[in-house]
């Protein structure tokens, strides 16, 4: 096993969620991508790269169940990343075929990249507040067979998950919110100007 390596991951994710719960803590989190957390993900990113290039994959055989997860939140969370995110999906992709991977990992993986390409997700895992602050899930397409392929995956039925959803706080200026976004989306390579 690669312990330098899952030592590495896990404090990845480690700081990961230290610097987003104290920005959840201070409110900043909730206004836009603070620059705090865009360095993490973008750091942890990159060493993921280098990563992959050396062993591939960081699969629960190579590095252990916790830092293989960390790995997964990693490339989760390497949203200004758009290609690097896209080659993630597909190395999961590939080990879940092989049983290397929990199938929940690129489904989760999937939506998320679906979500910032402005597509429906197909397993309801990526949620945005409503007018009220209210977790709901972004556009679902076909959405009366989700739940059967969350279960396929792994996933628990959608409405278990929003029933413990907690409300979220909504940004300051909503509308400058969505601007920033929308401009953000272009900016990395998620979208095109229109």
């Amino acid at each position: 096993m690669e312990c330098r390596i899952a030592d590495e991951l896990i404090a990845m994710a480690e700081l990961d969620r230290t610097v987003a719960d104290q920005l959840a803590t201070s409110g900043a989190l909730y206004q836009g991508y603070d620059p705090r957390i865009a360095a993490v993900h973008e750091n942890n990113a990159l060493r993921l790269q280098a990563i992959i290039a050396q062993i591939g994959w960081p699969t629960e055989r190579l590095v252990g169940k916790r830092a293989a997860k960390a790995a997964w939140l990693i490339a989760q969370h390497a949203i200004s990343q758009p290609e690097f995110q896209r080659s993630c999906r597909k190395f999961l992709d590939e080990a879940a075929r092989e049983h290397r991977v929990p199938l929940w990992q690129p489904a989760m993986l999937e939506d998320r990249i679906r979500m910032f390409e402005g597509r429906p997700q197909l397993y309801g895992t990526q949620l945005k507040p409503d007018a009220n602050g209210n977790m709901r899930p972004y556009t679902i397409e076909d959405p009366e067979r989700v739940d059967e392929r969350r279960r396929a995956v792994g996933l628990e039925p959608l409405a278990e998950i929003l029933a413990r959803a907690k409300p979220q706080p909504l940004p300051a200026d909503r509308e400058r919110f969505e601007h920033d976004y929308q401009k953000w989306l272009i900016e990395v390579g998620w979208r095109r100007p229109s």
